[in-house]
């Protein structure tokens, strides 16, 4: 059986998954895309012998899509991302879920009220085989309790329009989920601190970056987001735990000797650091369609990284340790 998707924005992340529906993934196939901007959708569904829409909506109504991938402009995500549960279709919806924590809380209302999961949040570290490697260690209490945690995230550079909010919550939104599902933790507190700012950036921005986090057990995060770094795009974690550390691996390649110098290359972007873990988290997003039941980021890790973010940006502004209030989490989203 084919699972027929219909994808809801065809910008340059819509048409990435879009390439990995086609080429990549087996057992799926878009049928159907809509844009804003019609001509664009016409042009992405010619390439595929899909049908360009008039809407998202029309994406989503159509009898044809069983699914739906929503990669539209942020601000639309939670009206396409509730249209989909009430046509009863399964929806990928890149992050942020919702651009606000009440329209989170709307969606995690609707998935319940239709009685399973319909909504899978595009967090995509979670698929990233170091990830991965790292959460069996600290899972398998190799190195015992996590205490402390240290991340960065590094860009070589970010344009004009990149502002000191974005620090947190397009960057470091993907550390948020990844600690919580990480250590199986909820963060309770965040706290910005400003370092002196590099001179290779806009005067608006605030950069670098360091934030910190403390969980509901006591552990602490600290994360350093350096998005005009230069040399390219780096992300590192590491915890420490009670009896042992263990340490995100660098991406793979080789090592040069010559000339009297030991040297590797360092990435340029997150489309070739992530690409492996985007193209595993649509494989697996497709397969628990096909077994009924999905696994991946759910609903509730959408509203956590939304609340989070808020009091996150809170901190940046006040200079303050701000607290971190989630609701209870509901039953129909585990423990």
């Amino acid at each position: 059986m084919t699972i027929h998707i219909g994808v809801v924005g065809t910008g340059m992340i819509g048409q990435d998954h879009i390439r990995r529906i086609t080429d990549v993934v087996t057992g799926a196939d878009v049928v159907a895309v809509a844009d804003v901007d019609f001509d664009r959708a016409e042009e992405v569904a010619s390439g595929i012998n899909a049908r360009a829409l008039p809407t998202g909506h029309d994406v989503i109504n159509d009898s044809l899509v069983d699914a739906v991938v929503v990669t539209s402009w942020g601000p639309t995500h939670a009206e396409y991302v509730l249209a989909a549960i009430e046509a009863g279709k399964y929806v990928f919806c890149e992050k942020p879920l919702a651009t606000t924590a009440e329209d989170c809380l709307r969606i995690i209302e609707a998935e319940q009220a239709f009685g399973r999961r319909l909504v899978q949040v595009g967090f995509m570290r979670r698929y990233d085989a170091g990830y991965r490697s790292m959460k069996r260690v600290i899972d398998g209490g190799e190195i015992g309790s996590p205490l402390v945690m240290h991340c960065a995230h590094r860009n070589r550079t970010v344009p004009e329009s990149y502002h000191s909010e974005m620090a947190v919550q397009d960057t470091a939104v993907h550390e948020i989920d990844t600690v919580r599902w990480l250590l199986d933790d909820e963060i309770v507190s965040a706290q910005v601190i400003k370092p002196r700012k590099t001179t290779k950036r806009f005067e608006h921005l605030q950069d670098p970056q360091i934030m910190l986090f403390e969980t509901a057990s006591g552990a602490r995060i600290d994360l350093e987001v350096f998005v005009n770094c230069q040399y390219g795009y780096d992300i590192q974690c590491e915890t420490v735990g009670e009896t042992g550390v263990v340490r995100l691996p660098d991406p793979a390649d080789v090592w040069l000797r010559s000339s009297a110098q030991l040297r590797t290359n360092v990435l340029q972007g997150w489309e070739q650091r992530f690409a492996a873990a985007f193209d595993l988290e649509f494989v697996e997003w497709v397969a628990s369609m096909h077994d009924g039941r999905l696994a991946g980021p759910s609903a509730w890790d959408g509203y956590a990284a939304a609340v989070i973010t808020d009091a996150t940006t809170e901190a940046l502004h006040s200079g303050r340790v701000v607290a971190v209030t989630l609701k209870d989490r509901p039953a129909f989203y585990g423990s």
